[in-house]
Formats: structure tokens, sequence, C-alpha cells
């Protein structure tokens, strides 16, 4: 199929000016001519025009293009492929402009206007994270600080009281506030380890960020031995890799069983009742989702749990529900072997054993 000048026009928005032009300079020569001497262009040719529109999109010069086409379009794979790192390029710089204007227009959400230092605050910071984070990044980092920021401002308060008693940041007091912070910075990343330590990387690095997160750096060097401490008694039970398999459990979810376990204790109910072997499921239900049912990982856990006390200090369930808990697991499977054993019992005999609920086997 050949294309008059017209055509070609037609189809790509240029002016007929434009391709004679083109023609002219020796840029963009038609490969035919019809019998009335009308310029005819082939599929050669319009594959060569998009280089030259690709590449003046760029903002190269015609002379410049003319060079990079050399004969015949034989460098065209590598313009388009210079054309759209271009426009990945336009598209990063729009959506970073995007997560721009929707700082700005949170300013101006609670209804006052930004003083001069609240523009200047959030241009800084934003080029600030610029350096470390995607935009996508971005938008989940400050989506999710909303909704744990409270959270962060008691435990920075909470921080603060310790180091002002003179409580040693390895002590045993310290090891429940990390296991917070741990906590906390889990789920503001939703347990996104290289994010975290992105995070980690851009607050050393950046005065900014440290005056502006309300985390000055004498309340993160301090937790941050304590934090490391409970790293490395975790490492001798399980591997770096195993530790970032851990999934982010809300704590409200720990909150609500230790309240249901709480409740049972309150009312006298024994760890053999079955009311509290549903606790036992609820809890294995909770650190089957923590550990992605790793077994591995379930097993260093509860080693590490049951033989350093610095990891039993910060633990969300304490001491006192885990070997409630731990008992009544031992009473169901107790009672699940007796049920089990039913089968080889003569009916009249089996209808004095009562009904067990079944019990998973595998418990924190």
């Amino acid at each position: 199929m050949l294309l008059k000048v017209g055509e070609l026009a037609k189809h790509t928005g240029l002016t007929v000016r434009t391709l004679h032009h083109y023609d002219s300079i020796g840029l963009l020569r038609p490969s035919g001519r019809s019998d009335s001497g009308y310029r005819l262009y082939d599929r050669d040719d319009v594959a060569r025009l998009h280089g030259i529109q690709a590449l003046r999109g760029l903002g190269l010069p015609l002379e410049e293009i003319g060079q990079l086409l050399g004969d015949g379009g034989a460098g065209m794979p590598a313009i388009i492929d210079r054309q759209l790192r271009a426009l990945d390029a336009q598209i990063d710089q729009a959506s970073r402009l995007r997560q721009h204007l929707r700082f700005v227009q949170a300013k101006f959400s609670h209804g006052d206007q930004p003083a001069l230092d609240d523009w200047l605050e959030t241009l800084g910071l934003m080029a600030t994270c610029d350096r470390y984070f995607s935009p996508d990044e971005m938008q989940l980092l400050f989506r999710s600080w909303r909704t744990v920021e409270a959270d962060w401002r008691r435990l920075v308060d909470d921080i603060r009281v310790e180091m002002a008693a003179g409580t040693p940041a390895d002590d045993i007091r310290v090891q429940p506030l990390a296991q917070r912070w741990m906590t906390q910075m889990h789920g503001w990343m939703h347990g996104d380890f290289e994010l975290m330590e992105r995070w980690g990387r851009m607050y050393m690095a950046e005065p900014r960020i440290q005056e502006s997160s309300g985390m000055d750096r004498a309340v993160v060097d301090y937790i941050e031995v304590a934090v490391q401490l409970r790293l490395s008694l975790y490492r001798r039970y399980i591997t770096d890799e195993q530790l970032r398999r851990i999934v982010h459990v809300p704590v409200s979810d720990w909150q609500a069983l230790r309240d249901a376990v709480n409740a049972l204790q309150d009312a006298g109910v024994p760890p053999t009742h079955p009311a509290a072997w549903v606790q036992v499921q609820r809890w294995d239900q909770l650190f089957q989702r923590l550990t992605q049912g790793d077994r591995g990982l379930q097993d260093g856990l509860r080693r590490g749990n049951a033989e350093e006390p610095m990891l039993r200090a910060g633990a969300l369930l304490s001491q006192e529900h885990r070997e409630y808990l731990t008992c009544a697991a031992e009473a169901a499977r107790a009672a699940a072997a007796a049920v089990s054993a039913v089968s080889a019992v003569p009916a009249s005999s089996a209808s004095a054993i009562p009904a067990m609920s079944p019990v998973p086997s595998g418990t924190a």
C-alpha cells in the first residue's frame, strides 16, 4: 500500500508542508512517484517517519535525527526503545507531580491556608522521599502512616519515659517497647522488609526526615539497641530468610485472643473445658497466619519464646496466657485421641464418652 503526501499528512497529523520540507532536506524521501509526479510513501517510509517524530519528541534537532537514522531506518528498534524509556520517565514524573499535588491538597482539606513554612516543608519532604521511594510506595507509606501515627506517638512517649528514668537500652524492661516498635514498623510497611530497610537508610541519612517524623535521633538510637538485641535472640532459632517470611497480623487480633482468655480465666473456666479449646484453635490460626504455615519457623519461634526471657518479655501474649492455652491444647489432643479410640469400642460403651471438638495439634 502506497500513500500520497496528503494521505500521509492526514494520518499522522503533520502538514503537507512539513513532509515537503523533510523531503527537501533528505530526511524523509518518498520511495516512489506516481505517473503524475505525486510523492508516494511505502511501509518503510512510514516507519522512518515514526522514528523522526519519536526523536523530535525527545527534543533532538532534525540534523541529528538524520544522522541517527542513517540508511533506511536501520536503527528503528533502538529508537522505539529510547522513546519508550522517555515515555516511562514522563509517566514517572507525572506520577510524582500528582503525589506532590495530593500532599498540597491535603494541606487545604482541613480548611486552613498553609503557611509558607508548610509549603516549604511539604516540598522538601517530598523531594527527599523521591530519592528513596517510587510514587506508589510513597502513597502506601503516607496513607498507612495516618492509621498508625497515634500509636507511634504513644510509643515514642513511652520510650522517652524509660530514657528519662535511666533504664539501659539492653534492659529487659525495654523489650516490650522493642516488640511494639517492630510490630508497628511491620504493620506500617505492610510486612515489606526491603521497604523497612530503605526507610531506615533514609532516616539515618536525612536530617529533614528526623526532624519531621517526631522520632528524634536519640529515641531511635536508644530503641535500636533493644531491637537489635531482640533480633539477635531470634536469630539463635530462625534464619534471616525465615524472619522475612513473617506476615503482619494486626495487634488487635492478638488482643482479642488475650481478652477472650482473660474472660475464661476470670470466669474460672479450666483449660480442660471445650470453651478453652476454641481459643486454642484461634491461637493456632493466628500463628499459622503469622508464619504462613512454615513449620520450621513455627518451631523456631516456640523454642525462642520458651528459652529466652527477653523474648517472652515482649510477647503479645503473657506467659500466663500461653501456659493456659498450652494446657488447653494438651487437653484437647487427649480428648481427640479418646474420640478416635471410640471406633474400637462397642457402641453401647461408646455412648458413655462425651463428644469432643477436634483441635489442630500444631499450636504456638
